[in-house]
């Protein structure tokens, strides 16, 4: 898989509004919904929120990489968000967030979402 089969212009998104974590997802949730990668908004946008309770995706130096893998999710699909302010994303060394990846993956895609979390980092 490449970068660019899953991360297209619209799926871009340079202004992110958002001011706290939940409404990043939610935002970036809104654009792959828009860009028609998902069968079930909401389905998929409680699936990235369970996956933050387990641990933050806040991997520090201003980057976050939100993700999940769930039958609300038609074909893989990477978002990508920029905040020009940061977001407090709790993110593992303590700063704002800046840059946001969304990793949306097939309940039966395999590996395709620890093959993007790999090429991502």
């Amino acid at each position: 898989m490449r970068i660019t089969e899953v991360l297209t212009k619209r799926t871009i998104k340079l202004e992110i509004q958002s001011t706290s974590k939940g409404d990043v997802v939610k935002e970036l949730v809104d654009v792959l919904d828009r860009a028609g990668k998902l069968s079930n908004k909401e389905s998929y946008e409680q699936a990235v929120l369970n996956r933050e309770k387990q641990s933050t995706t806040g991997i520090g130096d201003g980057i976050a990489i939100p993700h999940a893998k769930t039958n609300a999710v038609k074909e893989p699909a990477i978002v990508f968000g920029r905040s020009t302010n940061g977001v407090d994303y709790e993110s593992l060394d303590g700063q704002p967030s800046y840059l946001f990846f969304m990793i949306a993956a097939p309940e039966g895609a395999n590996n395709t979402h620890l093959e993007a979390l790999s090429k991502l980092s």
